[in-house]
């Protein structure tokens, strides 16, 4: 078998912890200089991740802006784009949606009792891959792992992220603090509730600091406590 994807959770927050307000439209967190940054970590990646509510919540396209960095993707033998994957447990995909008419390719992974209806829905927008009677992240990262993909870059939402920290699938986090305050209990946040490993008496990695304009952008090793030694 091949080895699963090394996972990257991506996300910009609020000092509040929150990663938009709950108004109708997208509060952006982010400033240029770091809408640039992400925009390499998405070109340093084999594919992106999104779950199904803030595609539709966002209608993102996801991709790699830079043409610069498209083409050196190109002239490592890689996609201009990396693969766009998304996971839903309903099958509820609008295929008019952006994500589906931009970029290379896509996958979408559901529940096997799902496959017909999404597949159906999409009329082959996007390769449609069950995970078994339920919705699995673990059989998503085998598979991903079988079609090359060695860094997978998750860019939310908040169930998206809780599931892969609860469940101890991601390697590294980006988390991008901006200098403003949300202070509303409506608001998404980064993380929903969850059992995490270790709780509260297990202190994550730092492995790196920045400053990127006003963006504070912290780098954490979650499966690695603050006293390893290893990186």
């Amino acid at each position: 078998m091949s080895p699963r994807p090394y996972v990257l959770l991506s996300c910009a927050v609020s000092v509040d912890g929150y990663i938009d307000d709950a108004s109708p439209e997208r509060l952006l967190l982010s400033n240029v200089a770091d809408f640039d940054r992400v925009d390499e970590v998405r070109a340093q990646s084999d594919a992106i991740l999104i779950g199904a509510t803030t595609m539709r919540k966002d209608n993102p396209r996801l991709l790699v802006n830079s043409e610069e960095r498209r083409t050196q993707r190109v002239k490592r033998g890689l996609s201009p784009y990396p693969l766009k994957v998304t996971i839903t447990a309903s099958g509820d995909l609008d295929p008019n949606l952006k994500f589906w008419h931009h970029g290379g390719e896509k996958v979408v992974y559901c529940p096997n009792s799902t496959v017909p209806k999404v597949r159906a829905n999409l009329d082959g927008l996007a390769d449609v891959v069950g995970t078994g009677p339920i919705l699995s992240l673990a059989a998503m990262l085998d598979d991903l792992g079988s079609r090359g993909v060695h860094r997978l870059m998750v860019e939310g939402g908040s169930t998206i992220h809780t599931q892969f920290l609860t469940q101890n699938l991601a390697d590294e986090i980006h988390l991008a603090i901006a200098p403003i305050f949300v202070g509303d209990s409506k608001a998404p946040r980064f993380v929903n509730d969850g059992i995490f490993p270790g709780g509260t008496a297990r202190r994550m990695k730092v492995a790196d600091v920045q400053t990127v304009g006003d963006v504070i952008v912290i780098r954490y090793l979650p499966k690695q406590s603050s006293g390893d030694s290893t990186s």
